[in-house]
């Protein structure tokens, strides 16, 4: 066999061995964002940020966000934004030494409205409440509710749990200003995106450990429920998605954690908490397909049901983290917010089962 010969053997068969390798499998690659989705995310990377996890948190927060770039394309497309609400009043709630930044966002019509208390994402260290400001004026003018949209103290200046007790101070806040507020106090949900949607969920636990009233539901879009399991299958099939990857979520965790044991804390790591779930209110949880934190959903979705607790669980295809305020430019962003939607009307008129109270015996959970 001439040399010629034995090389290309060689380098087929090496070839072959390597595309067979189950790092080059489908599932190992990560799912393709459908057409919609895949527009944004070209505008994302056409806006030129640097990878978040090489950057120091205070240039983490000047760098363009998924919002940034549902902008952009909507420019392109000619469309204008942002969805217009009845009102929307900025405010501050003073917690003792410091004071949290509050948007509180009111539909038109005449009221009594009921409340959904809204926290917004960013891995605990970016983001505000501009860049989540499309999610809360969608869900305010779907389901007719005041939104108020609270923001938090955030790491590594203010490391866990602060921002979880600024999270439970601006509610109590909401629940005690309800007669200087066009809404409902009877009638509160919560949502939360990511780490926001990790927070709603501790809300309600804190709620019911220290008595407050808890909502209604919750609506938890792709929450944060597991910092101690950075390898999960959706981990492992996303490492290097977009806007969201396994560097980021370890960058997050390091500057968020005063030392590494803080991960199991049932605050953060949600399915770790067992019988504190019990009781708490029904859950909606939203995940994308191309999401590191997609087991995480499945996760909280089992734990929460093991607990008792009613659970209606979605995954929407070819989308990616961040897609649910993107109804403007994506429909599946407009699927999820309906879907959100639906369910916190249904809560509101009382056709979700009212679990959290003492004693209540909540829903079973679907098959």
């Amino acid at each position: 066999m001439s040399g010629l010969t034995m090389k290309n053997l060689i380098l087929s068969t090496f070839a072959a061995a390597l595309f067979a390798a189950p790092h080059f499998t489908y599932a190992q690659q990560g799912a393709a964002p459908d057409p919609q989705m895949k527009a944004v995310l070209d505008e994302l990377t056409a806006l030129g940020g640097k990878p978040t996890e090489t950057l120091s948190p205070a240039e983490a927060r000047k760098q363009p966000s998924p919002a940034d770039a549902v902008k952009k394309l909507m420019d392109k497309q000619g469309k204008k934004g942002p969805e217009p609400v009845g009102d929307v009043a900025n405010t501050k709630v003073d917690l003792g030494d410091h004071s949290v930044p509050v948007r509180i966002y009111t539909p038109t019509g005449a009221g009594p409205f009921p409340l959904i208390f809204y926290i917004h994402g960013g891995g605990w260290v970016i983001a505000d409440l501009d860049t989540y400001d499309a999610s809360a004026r969608a869900l305010c003018n779907a389901v007719g509710a005041v939104v108020v949209s609270t923001h938090y103290r955030q790491a590594p200046e203010f490391k866990f749990p602060a921002s979880h007790e600024d999270v439970l101070g601006v509610y109590q806040w909401a629940l005690k200003n309800v007669d200087k507020r066009n809404y409902d106090a009877k009638k509160v949900a919560v949502v939360g995106e990511s780490a926001g949607g990790n927070m709603a969920a501790a809300l309600c636990m804190m709620a019911k450990e220290k008595g407050l009233p808890m909502p209604l539901l919750q609506v938890l879009v792709y929450p944060v429920a597991d910092l101690t399991d950075l390898n999960t299958p959706s981990y492992q099939e996303n490492a290097q998605a977009k806007p969201l990857n396994k560097a980021m979520m370890e960058w997050f965790g390091k500057n968020l954690l005063v030392k590494p044991e803080d991960a199991k804390n049932p605050m953060l790591s949600l399915v770790l908490a067992g019988d504190k779930l019990r009781g708490l209110p029904p859950a909606t949880i939203i995940n994308a397909q191309i999401d590191p934190l997609r087991s995480d959903g499945d996760k909280l979705a089992k734990a929460l049901t093991d607990a008792g607790v009613k659970v209606k669980h979605k995954i929407y295809d070819g989308v990616t983290h961040e897609f649910f305020g993107m109804g403007a430019v994506v429909d599946k962003a407009r699927e999820a917010q309906q879907l959100a939607a639906q369910d916190l009307k249904d809560a509101f008129s009382g056709a979700v089962a009212k679990a959290g109270a003492p004693g209540a015996t909540p829903a079973p959970a679907k098959p």
